[in-house]
């Protein structure tokens, strides 16, 4: 049996300027089913997930959402 390998993505957020966004923005999105690690780089504007499957989109969307930011795009 092969261990799968953690599926890494990335998404662009707009409205992240602080540490206060940060913890926002990494509770609203830890709180995601599979989720193992979130990095946000406020210089770059984006927010890497790292987690057991991909994540829907809308899911994503619907937490950053939750925690007063926007997501950008989709995702890479």
């Amino acid at each position: 049996m092969t261990e799968q390998q953690p599926v890494v993505q990335t998404y662009a957020v707009t409205g992240m300027t602080c540490e206060h966004c940060i913890r926002a923005v990494t509770e609203e999105l830890s709180a995601l089913p599979g989720v193992e690690e979130v990095r946000i780089d406020l210089a770059g504007g984006t927010a890497t997930v790292t987690s057991d499957a991909p994540l829907a989109v809308e899911s994503v969307r619907a937490a950053v959402d939750e925690a007063g930011y926007e997501l950008v795009g989709g995702g890479a």
